[in-house]
């Protein structure tokens, strides 16, 4: 029986909250957090095998390339190649519904797509699976939500593509032969995180592929034949969270009738709300404004929470950098000059050789009660431009409290290059921001390092350049280039 409630059965003082902060609230029976893309391709190339009814991809980019579990070899036709494995199976099993359904961007995607077409549409040609890419958003705006479901039963939500640059290990080490491009270049050491559920949360998912696949095709596409379940959690991988809820927030931009969905932006905004001890963030990206307005008002609080914010050192591509970088700025400076308590680290990580690693997570940790996974960003685009789906569960019980305090120990332990017992140690002696002290011994957590204030930042950050929070506000060029107030971070967003 589903667990849905009704949006008027609000719950006192809770994150959740139906048809305001997320659009379903679901029981998973077991759920996993995957820390980095081997743990999560690796679990991906078994469950595929497990599929008897249906397959579904969705994705902001997705490349048939990608090795499952690369080994460093530099082969051609490699058999865990992602597009090979679900041609096999649609070979093996013809009844076997396999979808792929991605975002057309208008100016190809990091080579995903170039002028001949995407590469996965050549590749799944009359091989039975069926593939498609959506253009059915606002000039601008993005499809950005990153599922994988299969049978309905088992499901991954996150926030890295299905594409060749996104492997690595936990221990994202300086000289690894399996991060390896179809080139046969090396890509940087990259961090993931991906979030693994079963039962009824997974239908969910499985529910928003086929209206995104039904909305992008102009056909309805219906629900698999129900059948009886069968067991496909992956042997090899350990249950982190079990009889949990789990919520399903959205973003969706104002389009063709459609009213815009904000569950995203208003989950954020509740979650820093309700921390009492700490607030832990791993994102891409730190641009929103309203975010950093709360954290800094829960920073100027005498007993308000610690703060862990965890970016990329410098976005890895040039557009990001001039954009993101620079609009993410001022920001930190802001919640540095609020931080009059000393409760706040905003670092980012690096290699035991100081290199950068890419943080591409997007994890929300707060105390030990909510833990969030999901494609969306800390920018203005998330929160009502462009499509995200999170995956959230808020404690209901000391042992999923455990649960996502270990989580968090584990996350920061692998970047300090310690064991998770270390950090909680730690933290039980001095928190959150004395246990990153206390190990942080060979500098693998840097202060984020800001430029100093310049004529570019002064027309990015102010005008959300690239980075607009709704329809409406990436049509407002002459308005903001006169100078004039833009619209705030989802103002006019509510759905």
């Amino acid at each position: 029986m589903s667990s849905v409630r009704h949006a008027s059965d609000q719950t006192d003082g809770r994150a959740l909250s139906l048809g305001e902060t997320c659009w379903r609230i679901e029981p998973s029976e077991r759920a996993a957090l995957l820390i980095d893309n081997k743990s999560y391709f690796a679990t991906l190339k078994e469950v595929l095998q497990s599929a008897r009814r249906s397959v579904y991809i969705l994705g902001w980019a997705f490349d048939p390339r990608t090795r499952l579990a690369p080994d460093g070899a530099e082969g051609p036709d490699d058999p865990d190649e992602v597009g090979r494995v679900l041609i096999g199976l649609v070979h093996a099993r013809p009844a076997l519904d396999v979808r792929v359904l991605v975002w057309k961007s208008p100016f190809g995607v990091m080579g995903h797509q170039d002028v001949r077409g995407h590469r996965a549409k050549r590749a799944f040609a009359r091989t039975g699976v069926q593939f498609r890419e959506a253009d059915d958003l606002p000039f601008g705006a993005c499809h950005h939500q990153k599922l994988v479901v299969i049978d309905d039963q088992l499901a991954f939500c996150g926030g890295g593509d299905i594409v060749t640059n996104r492997w690595d290990s936990p221990a994202h080490r300086d000289i690894e032969p399996r991060r390896l491009l179809p080139n046969h270049a090396r890509h940087p050491a990259r961090h993931e995180v991906t979030m693994m559920i079963e039962g009824a949360a997974s239908q969910a998912l499985g529910d928003l592929f086929r209206e995104r696949w039904s909305q992008a095709a102009g056909t309805l596409l219906s629900s698999p034949t129900p059948a009886p379940a069968q067991p496909i959690w992956p042997s090899a991988v350990t249950s982190h969270l079990s009889n949990v809820q789990v919520g399903i927030s959205r973003t969706r931009p104002r389009r063709m009738g459609l009213p815009a969905i904000d569950e995203i932006r208003r989950l954020t905004l509740r979650c820093i709300a309700s921390a009492r001890q700490t607030i832990y963030l791993e994102n891409q990206y730190f641009t929103c404004r309203a975010v950093a307005a709360a954290l800094a008002a829960r920073l100027a609080e005498r007993d308000g929470p610690e703060v862990i914010l965890l970016l990329s050192g410098r976005a890895p591509s040039l557009l990001d950098h001039l954009t993101m970088d620079y609009a993410r700025n001022p920001l930190i400076r802001s919640l540095r000059a609020a931080d009059a308590f000393g409760r706040l680290r905003a670092v980012s990580p690096r290699t035991a050789a100081g290199a950068p690693i890419v943080v591409h997570s997007k994890v929300t940790v707060i105390d030990d009660r909510i833990v969030r996974v999901g494609s969306a960003n800390l920018n203005n685009r998330s929160g009502g431009f462009d499509t995200e789906c999170d995956l959230v569960v808020e404690s209901q019980a000391p042992k999923t409290s455990r649960a996502i305090g270990r989580f968090r120990d584990r996350l920061l332990a692998h970047y300090l290059g310690v064991s998770p017992d270390a950090v909680s140690r730690a933290r039980g002696e001095g928190g959150l921001v004395g246990a990153i002290d206390a190990l942080n011994v060979h500098g693998r957590l840097a202060p984020v390092a800001l430029h100093a204030p310049s004529w570019w930042e002064g027309v990015v950050a102010p005008r959300n350049l690239g980075d607009p929070a709704c329809v409406e506000e990436s049509w407002r060029w002459r308005r903001q280039w006169r100078g004039e107030e833009p619209r705030r971070a989802g103002e006019g967003a509510g759905s």
